[in-house]
């Protein structure tokens, strides 16, 4: 089987692509942000995290401290779909350009991100390789 690491897609900057090894990998992290689909899990989450992730063993301390810093790219590389990490974004009440702007690397205003899609999105140039960034670089 070939590695994630070993993926061609793995060359492109800023993406993670959810594939079956990244599946498996966050299985429980997903399935613990699947329960904040209803008001009474918010509610618990909301009032005391460590409790509500306490009933959930399978939750790795590294899917812990992620879910504990909001840090989504973080949870994104230890297997969280984007779909399901949105759910605790959601809970937060982030909406979704403060959310861009945190997962933008690196980070930028929720105001820059907001801006920087009215004028069409990120540049095409530095975001297609990440081999052919390094060899411009010391090259």
């Amino acid at each position: 089987m070939i590695k994630y690491e070993d993926r061609d897609y793995k060359d492109i900057p800023g993406t993670i692509v959810f594939d079956l090894q990244t599946c498996i990998k966050g299985y429980e992290l997903n399935k613990f942000c699947d329960t904040l689909n209803t008001e009474e899990a918010r509610q618990a989450f909301l009032d005391d995290e460590e409790e509500y992730m306490s009933r959930f063993p399978k939750l790795t301390e590294e899917m812990k401290d992620g879910v504990r810093r909001k840090d989504l790219n973080y949870l994104l590389d230890l297997g969280g779909n984007i779909y399901y990490l949105w759910k605790i974004a959601a809970t937060l009440g982030i909406h979704m350009q403060q959310a861009g702007a945190t997962m933008n690397v690196p980070p930028v205003t929720t105001e820059e991100f907001q801006q920087m899609m009215l004028d069409g999105g990120r540049p095409i140039e530095g975001n297609r390789s990440i081999k052919d960034n390094e060899e411009k670089k010391n090259g």
